[in-house]
């Protein structure tokens, strides 16, 4: 790969920017000499022939754009000379064949999960605070206030001591001091940990459950029920007001329909039947302690990699993402399907443009007719609300070279590597069919992460070329930068780097192994992703066609 510039597909009629290339400079390509005629920042694409207006833009060998006016030989695309355009999509029409990775070397490797009834594994053991309605976030916050400090889940707040620091300068007339204050580590332990085998305990605060429309209510209660049954989790306390839409009974119907055989403790406790307030939290908070104490007596124990099931997110993404780590994460989702696992590619609106390859890739047309028509029912309703697919790119896509939603589209379905497309999820729906499932989302990333992890994702790998803190309550979150520059700005929030494919030290194959190797030491509770050591609890559920 030449290291300043890449032709992705053979098919582009675009070239990317390795590296910063400047005005007038004389480049070599295919036995022909291309003149610059812009300075061309890195990670943005430049035209490799004269392009006539209403030209189709190609890149990985598919239509992301079309030309608004000329664009000569060697000019930087930008938003001003193209628009969105993306290719049109039909039924299922090939025959696809799938050449699985060799994953020979990875036939006797295991992590170290916590079993559940069920046969699910988890990477992770949380207990869950959940309120079906907006109106017990209050008496969720109580609880949680009563139970992290007390039970070591949290380490002192440096920012406190910051503020503190503050208060007693300007106490003392001293304010000019305040500019030279800085925070620094805090390295207090905090109080130790009560319940070892207890990785936390998670409040997913909300502000649904009552109003909006019934499917608003019925949705989350769905959602709930995927968090609850996740293997991440040991159980859940779950807060009721009493007269809201989103009822204990629509939990239990969604809990049912998820697992029939489900197991776990689940606390419930309904406020307009308890009476005081005090009570209802006096009980909460003996009942949720004393089943934490049996939640605390399982241990992690070997399992085989097929019990992964691994989401696949980007965030932030910028133009090297699609060339770097999002086909990193790709490779990496194939050896987890090669191995019997299961993967999760959501985001749907970041699919635009390659619905044809996605439609092709399904194993059957019954499963490749209700992508289409998810695909289609989504589009028509954010175009009904006055947006669309092609306004999905963020002004931090677009500064850093994804100018249309069909040139993000392309590179982010590279997350889901090669393999076949073995079953179509809507919202809320639980993973079942190991292999690559795709779960309809907004592309928006706490949107998204929150579903996969409600689909049963135990894992979750989040690619991000510009930097964002996301994270999941009970899903520990990989975080994956597309350059090393990012890496190095942000190493707070970044768990690997794939800057190397980008300057060709190391291949994509190369960089999904190092994926999948981090991957079990997660799994297995050896090595703590950033976003878990930060707290990025990070939890949007989803109000149907409002989001992209």
């Amino acid at each position: 790969m030449n290291h300043r510039f890449l032709q992705i597909h053979p098919k582009d009629n675009v070239l990317v920017a390795l590296t910063d290339l400047k005005a007038g400079e004389s480049i070599l390509f295919d036995n022909r000499t291309i003149n610059l005629k812009h300075d061309i920042a890195a990670k943005h694409k430049f035209s490799l022939y004269d392009l006539e207006t209403g030209a189709q833009i190609y890149m990985y060998g598919s239509i992301v754009g079309r030309a608004m006016s000329p664009i000569p030989e060697g000019a930087t695309l930008t938003t001003g000379n193209v628009i969105h355009e993306a290719s049109s999509f039909g039924s299922k029409s090939e025959t696809f064949s799938w050449d699985a990775p060799d994953v020979s070397k990875y036939k006797n490797k295991f992590f170290k999960g916590y079993h559940r009834p069920d046969g699910q594994v988890g990477t992770a053991n949380y207990w869950l605070v959940i309120p079906l309605v907006f109106c017990e976030n209050r008496n969720v916050d109580v609880i949680k206030d009563a139970f992290v400090e007390e039970l070591g889940f949290i380490k002192p707040n440096a920012y406190k001591s910051l503020v503190q620091q503050m208060t007693d300068l300007y106490k003392s007339g001293k304010k000019s001091e305040i500019e030279n204050l800085s925070v620094e580590e805090d390295t207090l332990n905090g109080k130790s940990r009560i319940f070892k085998n207890i990785d936390g305990i998670k409040f997913l605060t909300h502000n649904g459950g009552c109003g909006g429309i019934r499917q608003d209510s019925e949705a989350l209660c769905a959602l709930f029920a995927g968090y609850i049954n996740n293997p991440n989790v040991a159980g859940a306390t779950v807060l009721s007001l009493g007269c809201q839409n989103a009822q204990p009974t629509i939990l239990k119907e969604k809990l049912d329909k998820i697992n029939p055989e489900f197991k776990k403790p689940v606390i419930l406790l309904e406020q307009q039947k308890e009476g005081t307030e005090q009570h209802l939290l006096s009980q909460a908070i003996k009942k949720t302690f004393l089943a934490m104490i049996d939640a605390d007596q399982m241990q992690r124990e070997p399992a085989p990699l097929s019990k992964l099931t691994i989401g696949l997110e980007c965030g932030g993404s910028d133009g090297f993402s699609g060339i770097s780590a999002n086909p990193a994460v790709g490779h990496a989702s194939d050896l987890v399907v090669a191995l019997g696992g299961k993967t999760i590619l959501s985001e749907f609106p970041e699919l635009c443009g390659v619905e044809q390859e996605l439609i092709n890739r399904c194993t059957d047309e019954v499963i490749a007719e209700k992508f289409s028509g998810l695909m289609k029912a989504y589009a028509a309703s954010a175009e009904a609300v006055g947006s669309g697919f092609d306004m999905n790119p963020s002004p931090g896509n677009i500064k850093d070279g994804l100018i249309t939603d069909a040139m993000k589209s392309s590179g982010a379905a590279k997350k889901g590597g090669t393999s076949p497309v073995v079953d179509v999820l809507d919202y809320t729906e639980y993973i079942s069919k190991p292999g690559l499932n795709l779960l309809c989302t907004p592309g928006n990333d706490v949107e998204s992460t929150t579903a996969m992890a409600g689909s049963g994702a135990n894992v979750i790998l989040f690619t991000t070329g510009l930097g964002t803190p996301t994270g999941n309550p009970i899903a520990p979150v990989i975080k994956i930068s597309s350059n090393t520059t990012l890496a190095k700005k942000m190493p707070d929030i970044i768990d690997i780097d794939t800057g190397e494919v980008i300057t060709g030290e190391k291949t994509i194959e190369e960089m999904g192994e190092e994926i999948l190797e981090l991957i079990i030491k997660v799994a297995s509770g050896e090595s703590i992703p950033k976003a878990v050591q930060l707290g990025q609890d990070d939890f949007i559920p989803w109000k149907r066609g409002v989001s992209l």
